[in-house]
C-alpha cells in the first residue's frame, strides 16, 4: 500500500482544505513563481481562510471558496466526496468570466511553475483547438494505480479554452458517471476522454512521485523545457546545503536570467585528460574521469526512491543508473553557487565601466564535497577542481531545433577552476 499522498489535484489556482501552518509553508513557493499583476489565477479553499492567514497578501492570487457540493446527489454515493469540489473548481474558474483566456492551467499549492517556459511551450499549440497537455508520474506504479493517460495535477496541466468550454457544459453529469474514482485528476481525465480528447504528454511537467534525493533526476533532465516541479515538501532539499524554501529561491536565480536553459543537460569532453563534463544549467555540474557517452549520461543516477518506498523494478518511466563507487563511473559533483551577466566593456568611455549590453551569462558551480575515491587514472584526477564556470549565450535555447547544445572545455589548468562554454552544435557534429 502506498504512503499517504497529497491530493493529486488543485490549481494555480487551487488548494484543498489546509491547516494554516501547512498553507503558511507553501506561501513561500507562490512568492517565487507567481507574478502579481501579470499572472492571472485563483486559489480555491474549501472554507473561508482562518484569521491565521488573513489579511490576504496582494502578492498571491485572489482566493475563492469552492461551492458546497453536498447538495449534489452524487455526493452521498461517491467513494471520496471531497474530490467533487476539487473537480468543479475548473467550472467555477470558467464562470469567473475572465476575458481573452486561451489556456487554463491547473496545479497544486506546492507546485512550482516556470512561467516563461510554460508560455513558450503553449505557444507551440493552437489554443483554438481541443488540447489537454500535461505529464504522467515518474513511477510506473502510480500510473498503473490511476492511469497512463492522465495528466497528474501536482505536475500541473493545461486545458485549452474550447476544451474547458465543452468540459464545463457536461461536468456535473460526468462526475456522476465516475463515483468510484478516488482522485479528482482521474475524474477530470475521464471526462476529457469522454469528449474524445487524448492527453498530449509533455515531459517538462514533473509530478515528482519520488522521495529522498531527486538531484539525480534534475541533473539529467529530459531535453524539453522545465515547466513545473511538485512534491518538493516531500523530497529532500534540491540543494544539499540549503533548506527546501531556500533551495527553491536559489534555483529561481538562474531562472530569472534564462528559464529556457534551466536544468538542460549539455555534455562535452576534455580529451587531454579524458574527462567528461555534464552540465545541468543553473543547477549542477558533473566531472567524470573517463570518456562516457552522452547516451549514458542522459540516464539519471538513481539517487531517489519510488513513491511506494519499495524498489521492485521496473519502477520508473525512464531508464536510470545505479549509484556507484567505481572511480571511473562516479562523478565529481558541483552545485550552483552564483549566476552573473557579463557585459561588454565600453571602449568609448574614459572610465573602465561596462555597457549595458550583456555578452553572456556566467554560472558558477562549487564542489559539493570531496569524492573520497582513488583517481580513475593516476595522471588525470579531478580532485583539485573546486569550481566550474559555465558561459552560456544570452539568446534563448531554441527547442524547435530538437537538438540541444554543445560545449567546449576552455580551461582546466587555472589552479582549481574549470571553464566551459556552451554553444550551438555544428550541423554534423557528434558529441564526443
Amino acid at each position: 500500500m502506498d504512503p499517504p499522498r497529497d491530493e493529486y489535484t488543485n490549481s494555480i489556482l487551487e488548494t484543498s482544505k489546509k491547516k494554516a501552518r501547512a498553507w503558511g509553508d507553501r506561501i513561500s513557493y507562490f512568492r517565487e513563481w507567481y507574478r502579481p499583476n501579470v499572472t492571472k489565477g485563483y486559489i480555491f479553499f474549501d472554507e473561508e481562510p482562518t484569521q491565521d492567514i488573513l489579511p490576504w497578501p496582494d502578492y498571491l492570487p485572489p482566493y475563492r471558496v469552492s461551492e458546497n457540493t453536498t447538495k449534489f446527489e452524487v455526493y452521498s454515493r461517491h467513494i471520496h466526496p471531497i474530490v467533487i469540489r476539487i473537480v468543479r473548481t475548473i467550472l467555477e474558474t470558467f464562470r469567473e468570466g475572465d476575458k481573452d483566456v486561451r489556456w487554463y492551467i491547473m496545479g497544486d499549492d506546492d507546485t512550482i511553475f516556470f512561467l516563461d517556459n510554460l508560455v513558450e511551450l503553449l505557444g507551440r499549440y493552437d489554443h483554438t483547438k481541443y488540447f489537454y497537455i500535461g505529464g504522467v508520474s515518474e513511477c510506473i506504479k502510480s500510473n498503473f494505480d490511476f492511469s497512463f493517460e492522465m495528466a497528474f495535477g501536482g505536475a500541473g496541466f493545461a486545458l485549452s479554452y474550447p476544451l474547458v468550454e465543452a468540459l464545463v457544459a457536461n461536468l456535473d453529469q460526468c462526475i456522476g458517471v465516475y463515483p468510484f474514482y478516488w482522485v479528482s485528476d482521474q475524474i477530470l481525465s475521464a471526462c476529457i476522454a469522454d469528449l474524445g480528447v487524448p492527453l498530449t504528454p509533455e515531459k517538462g511537467f514533473h509530478q515528482i512521485d519520488l522521495v529522498d534525493d531527486i538531484s539525480g533526476l534534475l541533473s539529467a533532465h529530459p531535453q524539453t523545457p522545465l515547466i513545473s516541479l511538485h512534491h518538493l515538501d516531500i523530497a529532500l532539499p534540491i540543494f544539499p546545503k540549503l533548506d527546501r524554501h531556500k533551495s527553491v529561491r536559489h534555483l529561481m536565480k538562474p531562472a530569472k536570467h534564462d528559464q529556457s536553459r534551466l536544468l538542460q543537460q549539455t555534455v562535452c569532453y576534455h580529451k587531454p585528460k579524458d574527462w567528461a563534463f555534464s552540465i545541468a544549467w543553473g543547477y549542477s555540474a558533473y566531472i567524470y574521469e573517463q570518456f562516457t557517452p552522452r547516451s549514458v549520461l542522459r540516464r539519471p543516477f538513481e539517487t531517489f526512491t519510488p513513491w511506494s518506498l519499495e524498489k521492485n523494478p521496473p519502477d520508473y518511466m525512464f531508464n536510470a543508473r545505479e549509484i556507484t563507487n567505481d572511480s571511473c563511473e562516479a562523478p565529481h559533483i558541483f552545485y550552483l553557487r552564483s549566476v552573473k551577466r557579463l557585459h561588454n566593456r565600453n571602449n568609448n568611455s574614459s572610465s573602465n565601466s561596462y555597457s549595458n549590453d550583456t555578452v553572456e551569462i556566467m554560472t558558477t558551480y562549487a564542489r559539493y564535497k570531496q569524492r573520497n575515491l582513488p583517481p580513475c587514472s593516476s595522471n588525470h584526477s579531478a580532485d583539485y577542481i573546486k569550481k566550474i564556470r559555465v558561459y552560456s549565450p544570452v539568446t534563448k535555447l531554441d527547442f524547435a531545433e530538437n537538438r540541444g547544445e554543445c560545449c567546449d572545455v576552455l580551461n582546466v589548468n587555472n589552479k582549481n577552476t574549470a571553464e566551459v562554454k556552451l554553444r550551438s552544435c555544428m550541423k554534423t557534429e557528434i558529441i564526443e
